[in-house]
């Protein structure tokens, strides 16, 4: 039952984006071509310098990149929203995350040269001429490989950071705004970067639409049940706080996110913790190794779990990785789990 209401959302979404990413890859759509007295129309460059805030820093650029490598699916997704495949040099992810057959964009991912399925490095990225690298805090950024912001800085290379994964100052804890307005976000910023402001206006609106016509449905006040999302981990689980996508996704949706008071991203809780909020509903992170239908068996035969609410009624919702992470998909996941979250309301 989920699995086909979800299947309906995203159709429904690839149609509000169609015209948009089919803009990017070069058919006649009216409303995204130039209009003859504009700067592209005529070859002029005066859109840039363009000067956009990423992560509290600004950042100028005096043309658009042409060489962009991106790492993780949710990030190349973006890149592929606003019909910028061919200013890509390729991209990074891992053949689990790349859930690309109902979406708009399936064919960027064809198009666009898979460099490793692997984790992304200097290598990479000087191996194929990048100039721009389209990355996060623990989405590809990190001390540990030696891979950084700065790093690239050193070798020449640009670089664009995922603002879901924005460091707040507080060591290493990510999030400085709330999910969703990070995908708008960086879908305006990089309207501006690459000269597609049109086309990112046109997605954030057709994304605020869906998120707005499910908040319009969506339980009130103590109706909203609550929601645990599972990641991963047996001793402990892995969850999001305010910061990761699914706050936005359970809460846009009408479900009382039980981990809202956390003010990170991704992060790790202990298990009393989830047991003492008892969650009416748990959303499982469909990515990896491990299948989701493995995780629903863990967490339906693991004692401490056995009076949760969720686990005695069943309710267990999947969405996929790139559903969950900052990505064009958040606002279908907003709408699939909000029909389930009405039925659950409901007493269904």
């Amino acid at each position: 039952m989920a699995s086909a209401s979800r299947t309906a959302v995203v159709r429904s979404l690839a149609v509000l984006a169609s015209l948009t990413v089919l803009a990017g890859c070069g058919a006649q759509v009216t409303e995204s071509e130039p209009d003859s007295g504009s700067d592209s129309a005529k070859g002029g460059g005066s859109h840039y310098p363009v000067t956009v805030t990423n992560c509290g820093e600004k950042k100028t650029f005096d043309k658009a990149p042409t060489r962009v490598v991106t790492n993780d699916v949710g990030i190349t997704d973006i890149m592929f929203s606003l019909g910028l495949e061919d200013s890509m040099a390729g991209y990074v992810t891992p053949a689990y995350q790349r859930s690309d057959k109902q979406v708009p964009w399936a064919d960027a991912y064809e198009k666009t040269k898979w460099l490793s399925k692997g984790r992304i490095s200097k290598e990479i990225a000087v191996d194929n001429r990048a100039d721009l690298v389209f990355a996060g805090w623990n989405y590809g950024f990190n001390e540990a490989d030696g891979f950084t912001p700065a790093t690239l800085e050193k070798l020449g290379i640009d670089s664009y950071l995922l603002s879901e994964s924005c460091r707040n100052g507080k060591g290493k804890a990510r999030g400085v705004m709330s999910p969703l307005d990070a995908l708008y976000t960086d879908l305006e910023n990089l309207g501006k970067i690459f000269d597609v402001e049109d086309r990112a206006e046109k997605l954030v609106a057709d994304f605020r639409r869906v998120v707005a016509d499910t908040e319009a449905k969506a339980p009130r006040g103590k109706d909203r049940p609550r929601v645990f999302l599972y990641d991963d981990g047996k001793d402990k689980p892995f969850t999001s706080g305010r910061f990761a996508g699914p706050h936005d996704i359970i809460t846009k949706a009408g479900g009382d996110h039980i981990m809202k008071d956390l003010d990170d991203s991704w992060v790790t809780v202990g298990w009393e913790t989830v047991v003492d909020r008892d969650p009416e509903i748990i959303v499982i992170n469909n990515y990896g190794d491990v299948s989701a239908e493995q995780k629903r068996k863990f967490l339906k035969s693991f004692g401490p779990l056995k009076n949760v609410s969720a686990i005695r009624n069943d309710r267990i919702f999947v969405l996929d990785y790139v559903d969950l992470v900052e990505s064009p998909r958040n606002p279908a996941a907003v709408a699939s789990l909000g029909e389930y979250v009405r039925k659950v309301a409901d007493g269904e």
